[in-house]
């Protein structure tokens, strides 16, 4: 019986956390404005519009950011930690940590994306500098906002980029932080990407 436990909780991790991952995805791209007509995001936007068009219907934009994808990711990783906690305790969490356990979700996995986006970037600029492959070109559309600000703190010194160490300090930052906020608030159990 442990064992089928074990499974339901690893298939939940991985459902939706892939769709999760979609959701937040497509509301990055939104937010950075990337290229609408790129191959990667056609299929993502095929992949969530399930979800999003109903929604939208109800919830619109706001200055470029989508607020249904947010949502509707914030509905996903409640729904997922409701899900895990009931498979692992067998009882329900009370709203306020509910939504507070959800809330820091969403921050660390968005920050894993862009740890992850980061890392891709990089490997990929030594392994096929000046590809063109449509997931690099969203990956540049996803980074370089993120990147700008710390290339004028860290310019490039004779072709070589020093600035994503500055990333990945914040990035290191901020998981930290929302670590111990998770801890403060009680829920540092609850929260599967810190």
């Amino acid at each position: 019986m442990a064992a089928l436990n074990d499974i339901f909780v690893y298939l939940v991790y991985v459902f939706f956390g892939l769709y999760l991952l979609l959701m937040l995805l497509r509301f990055l791209l939104q937010l950075v404005r990337a290229d609408f007509y790129n191959p990667i995001s056609q299929t993502l936007v095929k992949l969530t519009n399930p979800l999003v068009i109903p929604v939208r219907k109800v919830v619109p934009g706001y200055g470029g950011i989508d607020l249904a994808s947010l949502l509707l990711a914030l509905v996903l990783q409640m729904l997922m930690l409701t899900l895990l906690v009931l498979l692992q305790t067998g009882a329900l969490l009370a709203p306020v940590p509910l939504l507070l356990a959800s809330l820091l979700g969403i921050a660390a996995y968005l920050v894993k994306i862009y740890f992850f986006a980061l890392l891709a970037m990089i490997i990929l600029s030594w392994v096929a500098p000046g590809g063109n492959n449509p997931a690099l070109f969203l990956l540049y559309q996803i980074t370089e906002p993120v990147m700008a600000p710390f290339r004028k703190i860290l310019p490039p010194m004779g072709g070589l980029d020093l600035s994503p160490i500055l990333v990945f300090i914040l990035i290191n930052i901020i998981q930290i932080a929302l670590g111990h906020i998770a801890f403060a608030v009680g829920i540092s159990g609850l929260v599967p990407w810190l």
